[in-house]
């Protein structure tokens, strides 16, 4: 009797370590591989994260072309706003200038209101636009305020928005260059110095006066958002390489990092695509090198 008990206890042992083996087995078989994300997990981030930018879920494309609109959806809502270090308020207003950037002004609206609906100002909004001016024109600016202005109007938020100018005509150039060099310190001297007589409007009256006379000391946004919003715009219009490792240079001068940087690119990827983002984030490299990059 006590040798069947044995052998029945034997035997029970056998099979429970081979249930736990095969229990291991199919977890780590289920379990998502480095690098890859469950296709669930991002159906719910992205329905998630639509609903508090968007207000809803629906996707424009969805009853057409229904695997198009997944993979835009999942990648912007379902990966890439859940991942980094920027908050919701950054998010947005990068949204906003790489559009108006790239005069992709659609959905601009729709991006106008998710930027309200997660918190951002309707000062913010303002501030951010005028931010492109410099970098990409009146023309393109205006056509994307435009429809600001008109969101705004729908909203019953009142125009305009409070001022947000900090300098007056005798001073703009001088605030402006103190704020020029606090990026970029004692190199903008050697630029006046060194600039020929006819190109010193470019270099110095139009650059130091306006840029960052008229639009950088501008309060309603911190310099280091004007800075991260600058690269991004930059990095949007593309072909602007030289400009972008500067401002990669910038930012790190204000307290923006390279993670930073990196996470910026990443919610304008969706955007802008792969080439401009790459380009750009190789200028980052550049400037910031990795650790096992370093020599």
């Amino acid at each position: 009797m006590r040798k069947i008990q044995e052998n029945a206890k034997l035997h029970l042992g056998i099979l429970s370590t081979v249930c736990g083996v095969l229990l291991a087995s199919t977890i780590a078989l289920a379990a998502p591989q480095v690098g890859e994300n469950p296709p669930a997990d991002r159906s719910i981030a992205a329905e998630r994260n639509m609903q508090k930018f968007l207000g809803n879920t629906e996707s424009s494309f969805s009853s057409t072309d229904p695997d198009f609109a997944a993979m835009r959806d999942r990648l912007i809502y379902g990966e890439i706003v859940d991942h980094g270090t920027l908050n919701d308020r950054q998010r947005a207003l990068i949204t906003l200038v790489v559009l108006t950037s790239g005069q992709t002004l659609e959905n601009l609206k729709t991006h106008v209101d998710a930027a309200l609906r997660v918190g951002t100002t309707p000062v913010e909004i303002k501030e951010a636009m005028y931010q492109c001016a410099p970098y990409i024109g009146f023309p393109k600016t205006e056509a994307a305020l435009k429809l600001v202005n008109e969101t705004f109007r729908a909203k019953n938020i009142p125009l305009p928005v409070e001022s947000q100018s900090a300098v007056t005509e005798a001073s703009r150039y001088a605030d402006g260059l103190k704020v020029q060099k606090s990026i970029f310190g004692d190199a903008i001297d050697t630029m006046h110095q060194t600039a020929p007589a006819n190109q010193l409007p470019l270099v110095q009256n139009y650059l130091s006066a306006f840029c960052f006379g008229d639009v950088y000391t501008r309060k309603g946004l911190d310099l280091k958002t004007r800075e991260l919003l600058t690269f991004s715009i930059i990095s949007a219009l593309g072909g602007c390489d030289s400009q972008v490792r500067s401002h990669v240079q910038g930012n790190a001068a204000v307290g923006n990092s390279k993670e930073n940087l990196i996470d910026a690119l990443a919610q304008s990827l969706p955007y802008i695509g792969f080439p401009r983002t790459l380009n750009a984030l190789a200028c980052v490299n550049a400037v910031i090198p990795e650790p096992n990059q370093e020599k």
